[in-house]
């Protein structure tokens, strides 16, 4: 990837650009745009595009540009309305940034396909006038803070939504990597001290997302038994950390409002009685699906104050329609949310893929929602969407890397023997004691331990 951005570099020689015009006047002195390359991945790319009016106030623009190689396209852009015809595309100012004062700035931004090699446009038009600018991509080896001493918890704290990002107690936007259990009524038994130690300690695990089934023989046959085995789950997490994520995990029905009155008791009694704890995270609905954002915004403006009356400070995640897709399975995206957001704050909207099923405009909607939503994958496979089947690991890898570079925090299914491609342990693993051995290791473990395992140097300032 160092090597194709350094190409991408060299690829641009010149940019230029139309000045940004009014309609009744002529053309503005002049502007300037900077095209920055802010993630790459195989037979993709992010591009984000600045533009500065350096001359006269104007009001309606429409950038222009040509993609120099047949093989690229147009995916998605926002911040404005894009479009494109052949090789040329075409971006016109939405109601927020169609008048721009002057040294007032529009930021756009586009996700792009490309087979074979993926040269920078050399050449824009703004309303028909040219402008300087600059191209940069982002630098292979980004400065770092010095590694913090502690576990995760004892680093960040107490954790609070800041914008679009996840953020410590320091205010500083982080990223937690960790595991998310299979269906705790059915494999309670991969979640024990040794298990967990070797999450802590081998896989060096920031969280531990706790997947409590409300049906499939869960929640509502025992909701006391259930109750009290999530808060032992959050208190081993505790011991050794790590974040909890708890999960009320909804997938039949889809319509989470069926589970509303089981939610308002759950959730009612856990944030109660873990309030005084910084390793917990709500997670109220799992994968709503057949169902309207309108509906699921409902049962979350439900929710949310139960768990607020007892616990003010946890962040919380929000299902989204389309099994937590932002829309995207239903034929959607992530505007209806933009549009009409839950009215709640330190909230964050779950994101689930599967990386054999879920590739470019999966990716492309992550890429342009991460810059107006807080999103948290709290689950993802390396598989397809079945939990079965074989690892892809090129789009395991480009999500990967997508969430790192965006700082999303994620959690894999799953940490269990279960018999399928998702599982991290081969089957009997959880009859034994080790948990982190190549030989216990499934294809879809090893590769997702050699990614949490690294370092997380968490700011501190």
């Amino acid at each position: 990837m160092k090597r194709l951005l350094a190409l991408l570099a060299t690829a641009v020689t010149a940019l230029g650009l139309t000045a940004l015009v009014s309609p009744q006047a002529a053309a503005a002195t002049g502007c300037r745009v900077d095209y920055t390359v802010t993630s790459q991945w195989q037979g993709g790319f992010q591009a984000g595009v600045k533009v500065t009016n350096l001359g006269d106030p104007v009001s309606g623009w429409t950038l222009r540009f040509a993609l120099p190689d047949a093989g690229q396209k147009l995916v998605q852009g926002w911040n404005a309305t894009w479009s494109q015809s052949g090789a040329t595309v075409s971006a016109t100012g939405v109601d927020w940034n169609r008048t721009l004062s002057t040294g007032a700035s529009a930021d756009l931004g586009f996700v792009g396909s490309f087979t074979g090699s993926n040269p920078k446009p050399t050449s824009f038009t703004l309303n028909g006038v040219t402008c300087t600018g600059s191209v940069t991509d982002p630098p292979t080896d980004p400065p770092t803070d010095p590694p913090a001493n502690g576990t995760p918890v004892e680093v960040n704290g107490q954790l609070k939504v800041c914008g679009v990002n996840l953020c410590n107690q320091y205010g500083r936007p982080i990223q937690l990597r960790g595991m998310s259990t299979h269906g705790i009524q059915w494999f309670s038994q991969c979640y024990n001290n040794a298990s967990l130690d070797a999450l802590a300690q081998d896989w060096k695990s920031d969280l531990l997302r706790v997947a409590m089934y409300v049906q499939e023989d869960g929640y509502e046959t025992n909701p006391a038994g259930f109750t009290s085995r999530v808060n032992s789950l959050v208190d081993m997490a505790e011991a050794r950390g790590m974040y909890a994520v708890i999960d009320f995990h909804t997938l039949t029905p889809g319509d989470p409002n069926y589970n509303l009155d089981r939610a308002k008791t759950f959730f009612q009694s856990v944030a109660t009685r873990n309030a005084a704890k910084k390793n917990v995270i709500y997670e109220i609905a799992n994968e709503p699906n057949g169902v309207s954002w309108t509906a699921i915004k409902s049962y979350a403006e439900q929710v949310i104050p139960v768990i607020r009356a007892a616990d003010p400070d946890a962040v919380i995640i929000v299902g989204t329609r389309g099994w937590s897709s932002l829309g995207v399975s239903d034929g959607s995206n992530e505007s209806e949310i933009v549009n009409n957001p839950v009215n709640a704050s330190n909230i964050m909207y779950a994101f689930h893929f599967y990386a054999a099923s879920h590739t470019d405009t999966y990716r492309a909607t992550v890429s342009r929602a991460a810059s107006r939503l807080p999103l948290f994958v709290s689950e993802f496979g390396t598989v397809t969407y079945t939990g079965g089947g074989a690892v892809d690991r090129a789009s395991s890898t480009a999500w990967l890397d997508l969430l790192d570079q965006l700082k999303i925090s994620y959690a894999n299914w799953t940490y269990s023997d279960a018999n399928e491609g998702s599982a991290a342990f081969k089957p009997g693993t959880c009859d034994g004691t080790d948990y982190s051995s190549s030989g216990v290791l499934t294809e879809s473990g090893a590769l997702i331990k050699s990614r949490i395992s690294t370092a997380d140097n968490f700011p501190t300032s």
